[in-house]
């Protein structure tokens, strides 16, 4: 199997904040946000794997500092780790103020993204090698968060054992 590079599945998009993308205390919606880092990730899955690639799952969103009106808004991915279909997607957010220059970490986020054939099946893809510091540490650390997510997956099918289906209306009777 083949082997890439993380960089070979960066993705950079940079957009700025407007008045109708924040929210009541005028700062960027966290759906707006997630909107864009699902865009950039699905990007470089389908980059590395030079696959269709369907979103397993978003392991996490980190918001560390809210995004102003008065800020820029970097969006940063690519592949940090893969399994044999599966794909580790880190995605760094960093705000930037446009008037002093200040750039600080936003927010960060991991997603998890499978390549698929045409019979949308799970599909072999290449193994990651990471060079910078940032790639590397992402790339040791990874298999601890794989194995975490295979738990919580579990989990959380168990639970859905146990969820209703029923229109809420119609659980209640007076």
């Amino acid at each position: 199997m083949k082997t890439m590079y993380c960089k070979e599945s960066r993705v950079i998009r940079t957009t700025r904040v407007f008045p109708n993308d924040v929210n009541n205390h005028n700062t960027l919606f966290g759906g707006s946000l997630m909107n864009h880092l699902d865009q950039v990730a699905s990007t470089s899955a389908a980059r590395h794997s030079r696959k269709d690639c369907v979103t397993a799952s978003t392991d996490s969103v980190d918001f560390l500092y809210p995004i102003e009106t008065t800020d820029s808004v970097l969006f940063e991915s690519y592949v940090s780790w893969t399994g044999r279909s599966s794909m580790e997607v880190f995605v760094k957010i960093i705000a930037e103020d446009l008037k002093s220059g200040d750039r600080r970490i936003a927010a960060t986020a991991l997603l998890t993204f499978v390549a698929i054939d045409e019979y949308k099946c799970p599909t072999p893809v290449p193994t990651v090698i990471p060079e910078t510091e940032e790639e590397k540490k992402l790339h040791e650390t990874a298999s601890e968060r794989a194995k975490r997510r295979l738990e919580r997956k579990e989990k959380r099918k168990e639970l859905a054992e146990y969820l209703t289906t029923t229109q809420p209306w119609d659980q209640y009777t007076p």
